[in-house]
């Protein structure tokens, strides 16, 4: 490595730094000496040619050993919570070299460690270094060497760890250990992590503490929830999701002919209006035909009715759709595909008069974490007009990735966009999330200014508003160090106003802080002009793509969720807390002060503002704009209600987001092979999102259970809504940390955002009406009686059936990867019993490892059983379970 005298002192520095960012105190500082060269493989004695036998012949096994917590956790932290690992490398091949280091990711910090041959430590965020010991003296050819480490709070899924653990030394190139690289099961599209070990005990493994008393799923288990299902075909030719506000049948369950197709006529209805939905009808095998069945369209205002109300008849000789406005009448449509079954050429005649329940009907998507593409986005977006969602709330910034171009700032892109193993963090950001050393990976990537425009006319052409979040002022480490990059490069080109403009950070701050993601680097400072400077920039630059696109930008998220305590010893935020005219008299309002402040620019620029609850609630509100938009993501188990009472009694406008419910992912199951995260929830499935009440939030305690599966209690008696208060609406949402590939998001969206369209557009008559006079509710009160439940579960069938029957059809034309069902099963007098959890679904099983067949109903069987369902084009398969 040939380094010029002027550069040889910085270089040095430079190489120091790094080291220690990555952990590597053991390592000597480079010397400078008079020559002309520093050559590193005169320090460490590591070769390129070593680290790529280490990535290639290095197996990595994972096994969480216990989440029983002993007197080695750290009793200050998470209550004493914390679970053990033993973390095995196994050497194919001989191993001598020494000075190299293991970066990984493992969300829960590390507390402390016993090796005789490595050390490891917590970096920041997610990233985790293993260093050699001193006495380390290599691997002989199928030699094993062991960590067993304990981290914060617990482990109960074998898909909280993650792949891509990268070697490494000073001045080489870093590889990917090939044992932790996941793969792609080719029968379900699930993604397998290789190296981590499968879970089997049930105590130690499976259990959060003494106390829990979730059940792991077995086949067993299912058939007794699956057994009150009963297959109907003709209720469900006649279905519609969501399920329209009235609806009345043929008398004689008569059907009309559309095997020549359907003839249009738009009336006074724009072609803009409804070409989406008519080419979905396309898509489901209804063509257009000048001889087909006559469809009537055509808009009748209607101040009685809400935005997207509609009507639709169906006889034998005609189809006639009247919306209130455009949106009712493409509403109507696809309500109309709801009644197509694919391959059949007949539709039941019926009367539907329809209007949505909620006014905003939402998902929220994280491409931040984890980049997903534009491609899965249209397709998103196609299935959420389908179903009658009209919000995409588009999650574009985080710690870990900025996602949407800025043509006036290019870091944030050609830097925030992009991780890799960059310590300096000058071409990319250093890797989190299991990301590996690729910058060019599916993980990394952005929307440019023509895919966003695309993203936003294709919602635009199906009714969706999209509402851009770019997180701030915390959960904002990608524009920090974008911006931090832009400083460097404008200060390198002597123009320190440049360099200045748009700064994010206080150089000065040496607060100690950890987010909840544990990052001490994340949170934009509320002191500084220019973090304002940069919410102007941005802000001004994104209301343009907007219009550019033909769809004006009239709400934005600011997130304002999750500040750490940052600030605290910045120069900057002292001398403003000293001196200011903003009110502001204490470090702990900064973070108010930002949010208000944002909302203000925001208002310059004629657009309302939103934000997650924890980060709106301490907002003061007379310095807020007359509308807000709320999120409230508090957990119902711990009295979550209560603060979306008291934002809703704000009058500001509450969108319930509750990660009981609609964290999508979560868990589907209570399985430690389920992927996702928990922490609110062990087990979300459809049926649990179908029997949401979102206009009474306490009452849930009657019959829902918290994170361990205990029973709760709701006090609404100190915090109840005000009289006639309402709320917005509901949000899904997929948080991507663990989700790394656009098919692996199908899988946790679908089918539970089926469900969440369900609850969004239609109040069930089963729905407790919410008390505003205030009650406690618990298993032992019943305001939810046993009528209401019998109702929701007979809804329920028919809503499984559905599923089953009729729209997993239309998902896969549509090339989406819901969630195939894991297969319940018992084995009573030697014969198997089979059953699914939406029938119509194909179930198979095999004998001892034979050949799969489908099962049709009881059979014989002896040994081991496998099981699995096939989705209905037959291209794939439910994960795999087993019965004795």
């Amino acid at each position: 490595m040939q380094i010029s005298k002027m550069n040889k002192i910085k270089w040095a520095f430079t190489i120091a730094a790094s080291l220690s960012l990555l952990g590597c105190e053991k390592y000597p500082e480079p010397a400078v000496d008079t020559g002309e060269k520093i050559n590193l493989q005169a320090i460490y004695s590591v070769t390129q040619s070593d680290i790529d036998n280490i990535a290639q012949n290095l197996e990595v096994n994972y096994r969480v050993v216990t989440n029983i917590p002993t007197d080695k956790c750290d009793s200050k932290i998470a209550d004493g919570a914390c679970f053990e690992v033993e973390l095995s490398f196994t050497a194919k091949k001989a191993i001598a070299a020494k000075d190299w280091t293991i970066h990984f990711s493992q969300i829960s910090p590390i507390q402390s460690f016993e090796s005789e041959d490595f050390t490891v430590k917590h970096l920041n965020g997610d990233l985790h270094v293993i260093a050699l010991q001193d006495k380390f003296s290599g691997f002989s050819a199928a030699e094993t060497k062991k960590i067993t480490f304990r981290a914060m709070f617990w482990s109960l899924s074998e898909t909280d760890a993650l792949p891509n653990y990268i070697v490494s030394a000073p001045g080489l190139d870093a590889r990917v250990i090939e044992s932790t690289v996941p793969y792609i099961d080719k029968d379900t599209g699930l993604e397998i992590l290789p190296y981590v070990e499968p879970f089997t005990d049930e105590k130690t493994q499976f259990k959060r503490t003494a106390s829990d008393k979730t059940q792991w799923l077995t086949s067993e288990k299912l058939y007794q929830r699956n057994s009150v299902l009963v297959e109907d075909k003709l209720a469900v030719i006649q279905a519609i999701i969501p399920t329209p506000k009235s609806v009345t049948l043929d008398a004689n369950d008569g059907f009309a002919d559309i095997s020549k197709g359907i003839a249009i006529s738009l009336g006074n209805v724009k072609h803009h209006d409804v070409d989406a939905a008519i080419s979905r009808l396309d898509t489901l095998g209804v063509k257009q035909n000048s001889v087909g069945l006559p469809l009537h369209l055509s808009i009748v205002s209607n101040n009685d009715k809400v935005i997207g109300s509609y009507s639709l008849t169906v006889t034998e000789k005609e189809i006639t759709i009247v919306g209130v406005d455009g949106n009712g009448v493409f509403n109507g449509l696809q309500s109309l595909a709801s009644l197509v079954t694919v391959g059949e050429s007949r539709l039941p005649i019926i009367v539907v008069d329809d209007e949505p329940h909620f006014t905003f009907r939402g998902m929220l998507v994280d491409v931040a974490r984890n980049f997903h593409s534009k491609e899965f986005i249209l397709k998103l977006l196609d299935q959420m007009a389908a179903y009658k969602l009209n919000k995409l709330h588009l999650h574009l910034g985080d710690d870990e990735g900025w996602r949407l171009e800025i043509p006036s700032l290019p870091e944030l892109t050609n830097i925030g966009a992009k991780r890799c193993f960059d310590v300096a963090e000058e071409n990319c950001l250093i890797s989190q999330l299991g990301a590996g050393v690729d910058e060019n990976s599916s993980v990394s990537g952005y929307y440019s200014v023509s895919d966003y425009h695309e993203i936003l006319q294709a919602a635009t052409a199906r009714h969706i508003q999209v509402l851009p979040s770019l997180d701030m002022p915390g959960h904002s480490r990608a524009s920090i160090k974008a911006m931090t990059a832009r400083y460097k490069k404008f200060m390198a080109l002597e123009d320190e106003a440049k360099a200045k403009q748009f700064l994010l950070e206080d150089f000065e701050d040496n607060t100690q802080y950890s987010s909840v993601q544990f990052y001490s680097d994340n949170t934009i400072n509320a002191c500084l002009e220019s973090s304002y400077d940069f919410v102007i920039e941005v802000m001004t630059q994104v209301k343009k793509i907007h219009a550019d696109a033909g769809q004006p930008l009239t709400r934005y998220h600011i997130g304002a969720d999750e500040t750490a305590g940052a600030w605290l010893e910045s120069p900057a935020c002292k001398a403003f807390v000293a001196n200011n005219d903003q009110g502001v008299t204490e470090m702990a309002e900064l973070g108010a002060y930002f949010i208000e402040r944002v909302a203000g620019i925001l208002s310059d620029l004629d657009i309302e503002t939103a934000g997650w609850s924890d980060g709106m609630e301490h907002t003061r509100v007379d310095n807020m704009p007359a509308i807000v938009q709320a999120n409230a993501w508090d957990t119902l188990a711990w009295g979550g209600h209560e603060k979306v009472h008291r934002l809703a009694n704000r009058d500001w406008q509450v969108v319930i987001s509750s990660p009981d419910v609609l964290y999508f992912d979560f868990p589907h199951e209570a399985d430690p092979k389920e992927h996702g995260y928990y922490w609110a929830s062990r087990h979300t499935n459809t049926e649990k999102v179908f029997q949401f009440m979102p206009d009474n939030l306490p009452v849930h305690a009657e019959f829902w259970l918290d994170r361990e599966d205990n029973a709760y209690v709701a006090d609404d008696t100190k915090a109840a809504l005000a009289p006639g208060k309402k709320f917005l609406g509901i949000q899904g949402q997929l948080w991507s940390e663990n989700v790394r590939t656009d098919d692996m998001v199908e899988h946790k969206v679908f089918p539970r955002l089926l469900a969440l369209a369900e609850r969004a557009w239609h109040l069930a008559d089963w729905a407790v009406p919410y008390n505003y006079q205030g009650a406690k509710y618990s298993q032992q009160s019943n305001s939810f009686s046993d009528k209401s439940k019998a109702m929701r579960d007979s809804q329920w069938a028919l809503f499984a059936n559905t599923l089953g029957q009729k729209e997993f059809t239309k998902l896969e034309l549509a090339q989406i990867d819901y969630r195939l069902p894991t297969v319940g099963a018992i084995i009573q007098a030697g014969k198997l019993h089979a059953n699914i959890a939406f029938p119509g679904l194909a179930i198979e099983y095999r004998v001892n490892g034979g050949n799969w067949l489908t099962y049709q109903n009881s059979t014989a069987v002896s040994g081991e059983v496998s099981l699995r369902s096939r989705s209905t084009n037959g291209l794939r398969t439910s994960r795999i379970t087993k019965i004795k």
